[in-house]
């Protein structure tokens, strides 16, 4: 986080460009998890505006719009599930757990289908801002929480374990042991805070 500050203005002008394809819905800088990185979320109406604006970046003499200050990039392509749209621009939280999931090779299907009958229940305890699945790179399924802060996301995760509404029931047996989980703040510029 300590180049963020040095990095907003060019990204967001590269992302506001009138070149640019895509919507920003989220932009954060983890506190917990891989420091001095920028996470964004964007959507996209069409492939053909993901390609293009991923081709933008592969070509662009300065990517995002900070080159002096970038380490390098990953772009994932991810598929929202449908129960969880849309996402709503807003202040929900301070705080944002990018939770992701490896499933087994066969796990996919029955993982959305475990999480679209739990996460009304769930839901009830703190909002979920998008869950969504990978379309690229190793079977993922990654969902995003805001909340108050990391005590809030800690008292709210124990009582939905507690009360039995969390995790899915029957949801775990469909992921592999490789998770991870970061949480970040938003940045001032950022549709979701």
């Amino acid at each position: 986080m300590m180049a963020t500050p040095k990095l907003a203005p060019g990204l967001q002008d590269w992302l506001a460009a009138p070149e640019a394809r895509g919507t920003l819905v989220g932009a954060w800088a983890p506190d917990i998890g891989t420091l001095n990185d920028v996470l964004l979320l964007r959507q996209y109406d069409t492939a053909e505006d993901l390609i293009a604006e991923r081709t933008r970046t592969h070509l662009s003499d300065t990517p995002f719009g900070c080159m002096e200050h970038l380490r390098g990039w990953t772009s994932d392509s991810y598929l929202p599930l449908d129960f969880t749209l849309p996402v709503v621009p807003g202040s929900y939280g301070k705080v944002y757990e990018i939770r992701t999931y490896h499933t087994k090779m066969n796990g996919m299907a029955p993982t959305i289908e475990k999480w679209r009958e739990a996460v009304p229940k769930r839901t009830g305890y703190s909002p979920l801002s998008i869950a969504m699945y990978s379309l690229d790179g190793p079977t993922r399924f990654t969902q995003i929480w805001p909340y108050d802060s990391a005590n809030h996301r800690a008292e709210t995760r124990a009582s939905t374990v507690a009360d039995g509404i969390w995790p899915p029931k029957g949801g775990p047996d469909w992921l592999s042991p490789e998770m991870s989980s970061t949480l970040a703040v938003p940045l001032p510029f950022s549709p979701l805070k």
